[in-house]
């Protein structure tokens, strides 16, 4: 009897820890692409900088622009990426439009606004017009591997915002900006008085405080949240693009200034190459959808599964103390 009591009494625990700690909202897509609940942070303990698990412990690669350059013209990406009109359309009318309509974020961050916008993609092989394979990143020297495989572009070859065939293991909302904060010798020397967050993110002289940090990309009344991974395109070092006021520097594909992934162009209904608005965003200020869903390297899912991790320890049976009565010359 008492053990059903137990039993009784932590399965209640359990259900109403959990429950406490599931987010309310749900964002209803396609019948395959159900998107979980998600789960808030506040300015992220488990650190600013994504991808923990792939840190980098090593020099990152030659930061020189002619070894590292990201070269995406606009025929290659319009050829390549464009969506089919019914994949592109059926993507948009399966997500409700209040779900996508989500309040500002907060001013700390200002808007750059009509920023020619491309698409790449994880394990893009290299082509004339793009001799950099994507199989690496600028901090990720095996990011297709972590990932876990080629994230085609091919809408035929995607299921919601997903590719076909596997489950990322990292964030398929993801972005390319033109600036790496590493360089040969860690750090760039610019890099703590430029970037805002570097002290609250800074780990290691060869970790990027860059890689992971989470922006905002708009199209008309649509807001889509990704993750910075990677530097480009064509350049590695326009910070005053970056960080300040400026526009992105002179560049033979009109001048473009952000990369985004496959998931992002579907969710925004992109085509291979299109204008949108970016800034940069705090954690805290993010809302849920599909960006809150996949990847070891999200913040929404490391917190989710502390959070799940706390549950079950609350939940877990406390052995109670064995009384032992000691013995008295005077007993017996």
């Amino acid at each position: 009897m008492k053990k059903r009591t137990w039993f009784k009494r932590s399965s209640l625990i359990l259900s109403a820890v959990v429950s406490m700690a599931a987010p309310s909202g749900k964002l209803n897509l396609s019948k395959e692409a159900k998107i979980p609940k998600g789960c808030k942070k506040s300015k992220s303990p488990l650190s600013s900088v994504a991808d923990e698990g792939y840190g980098d412990t090593s020099p990152p690669f030659d930061d020189n622009p002619q070894t590292k350059q990201r070269h995406h013209a606009t025929a290659h990406r319009t050829a390549q990426t464009a969506p089919a009109e019914e994949v592109r359309r059926a993507l948009l009318a399966d997500t409700p439009q209040e779900e996508v309509r989500r309040a500002e974020p907060s001013d700390r961050y200002t808007w750059k606004n009509n920023i020619n916008t491309t698409v790449f993609w994880i394990g893009e092989e290299p082509t004339e017009n793009n001799p950099v394979p994507n199989h690496a990143s600028s901090w990720d020297q095996k990011w297709a591997k972590h990932y876990g495989g080629y994230d085609d572009p091919n809408p035929k070859a995607r299921k919601g915002f997903l590719p076909v065939g596997f489950t990322p293991k990292q964030n398929p909302f993801y972005v390319a900006l033109p600036y790496n904060d590493i360089a040969q010798n860690g750090h760039k020397k610019e890099a703590s008085s430029l970037i805002p967050w570097f002290k609250e993110a800074f780990t290691s002289k060869w970790k990027s405080v860059c890689k992971g940090r989470w922006i905002a990309i708009r199209k008309g009344d649509r807001v889509c949240y990704a993750q910075w991974e990677d530097a480009g395109p064509f350049t590695t070092n326009d910070s005053e693009y970056v960080f300040g006021n400026a526009r992105p520097k002179p560049n033979p594909n009109h001048n473009a200034g952000l990369d985004v992934s496959p998931a992002v162009r579907d969710f925004l209904g992109l085509d291979g190459s299109d204008m949108t608005d970016w800034k940069f965003v705090e954690f805290e200020d993010i809302p849920e959808g599909p960006w809150a869903e996949h990847g070891e390297n999200n913040h929404f899912v490391m917190n989710r599964r502390e959070t799940e991790k706390r549950a079950l320890a609350m939940a877990a049976p406390r052995e109670n103390p064995v009384i032992r009565r000691r013995s008295h010359a005077s007993e017996g």
